[in-house]
């Protein structure tokens, strides 16, 4: 007789949607997939809680902001980890570090509940380097898990240990389509913000338009820098810019189908699921070698990769691909075979192996009753 397994209750800490990014994406995507699972029960608890009542108006002044909700997510996540068999806490960086993951951690431990840490921040190799805190909080924690081989090496290079579970792309909503030749619709949706060096996609394009005047760039993303960089469109004198602003992850695959090439400019970056969802597109890609990126778009294989900063070799790649159609197809066939990984089914099976493994050991370290007593 088969007998079914139990479900393991997981609850995952990470930042709610209302704070839109790669961690947010990730954890939505989890928690939505396993709601039809039958091994896995799992509930969002959100690092950004939204205060009660009158409290709620406190949080548009920034420090009060910060110690209000602070106020509010130690109680949850008391109450919250409670009732789960596993913590799955995602974290970022720096200051956010000390915010979210650290007192998920510390509260996790008090209830003894095993905790997982999903790092995933492209900072890391800095971070890691100047907080002892980080280093200690990872050594400590059941499991560490990271999305790319970058993250995994600079965890290596720190003496800390860590799983690779890759992000999730889903194949059919991002679905393939070849592109026409010498197309030169241009798509970017990386946040606005100063890491993702947005100004040199626009530099890159300024070029691109002195050779091709009919070529568009659609900016998808909002950020601190939104101002700044509708000023610099306007300097450069760029023609058919559009700034699209914030996008519903649900609706962002619209974008990705009515584009022809997909560029990135990031200084700094991890795994960004923006680029396997080009993939995944069929969208030809042209991105900076930043960070994680080498490890998922290997040069000429999966894309072109070009220095940071550099916008004239960023438009000369794209006019690469605008002038070679077969070298196009090629890069796009090319990467959208390398999503396979990514896929659900392919994502699910790591985690439900690494969360029952987890339940595993836990049972096996607990300590053994004194049989003299029984």
């Amino acid at each position: 007789m088969v007998v079914a397994r139990r479900k393991v209750n997981v609850a995952i800490v990470a930042p709610s949607m209302t704070i839109l990014g790669g961690q947010a994406v990730q954890a939505d995507r989890l928690i939505r997939a396993w709601s039809t699972d039958p091994e896995i029960s799992a509930w969002l608890v959100p690092v950004n809680p939204v205060p009660p009542g009158i409290l709620r108006h406190a949080t548009d002044i920034k420090y009060v902001r910060t110690l209000m909700t602070q106020a509010v997510y130690w109680p949850a996540l008391a109450r919250q980890l409670r009732r789960a068999d596993i913590v799955h806490v995602f974290s970022a960086s720096y200051f956010s570090f000390l915010l979210a993951p650290l007192p998920a951690v510390l509260i996790a431990r008090l209830l003894g509940k095993p905790v997982v840490l999903n790092y995933r921040s492209g900072e890391a190799p800095d971070h890691l380097e100047r907080s002892w805190i980080a280093r200690t909080v990872l050594r400590s924690v059941d499991c560490n898990v990271v999305p790319s081989s970058f993250l995994h090496d600079v965890f290596r290079s720190f003496g800390i240990q860590a799983a690779i579970v890759p992000n999730i792309v889903d194949l059919d909503l991002f679905g393939f389509r070849p592109r026409a030749p010498h197309g030169r619709r241009i798509l970017s949706t990386r946040n606005l913000e100063p890491m993702y060096n947005v100004a040199c996609t626009l530099r890159a394009f300024r070029r691109v338009q002195d050779r091709y005047p009919d070529a568009t760039l659609t900016l998808v993303g909002s950020g601190s820098e939104d101002q700044a960089l509708r000023r610099l469109a306007v300097e450069l004198n760029l023609q058919h810019v559009r700034f699209a602003g914030r996008v519903s992850p649900s609706e962002i695959h619209r974008y990705y189908a009515d584009a022809d090439i997909y560029l990135q400019t990031p200084d700094i970056d991890n795994m960004p699921t923006s680029l396997l969802e080009a993939f995944a597109s069929g969208c030809p890609v042209v991105a900076t070698n930043a960070g994680g990126v080498p490890a998922i778009l290997s040069d000429g294989v999966h894309g072109l990769l070009v220095p940071c900063g550099e916008a004239e070799h960023a438009a000369e790649a794209l006019a690469r691909v605008i002038d070679d159609p077969v070298l196009a197809s090629e890069l796009a066939r090319t990467a959208r075979e390398s999503c396979e990984q990514y896929r659900w089914s392919v994502v699910r099976a790591q985690w439900v192996s690494l969360y029952r493994g987890l339940l595993q050991a836990d049972r096996i370290a607990a300590p053994v009753p004194n049989e003299s007593r029984l």
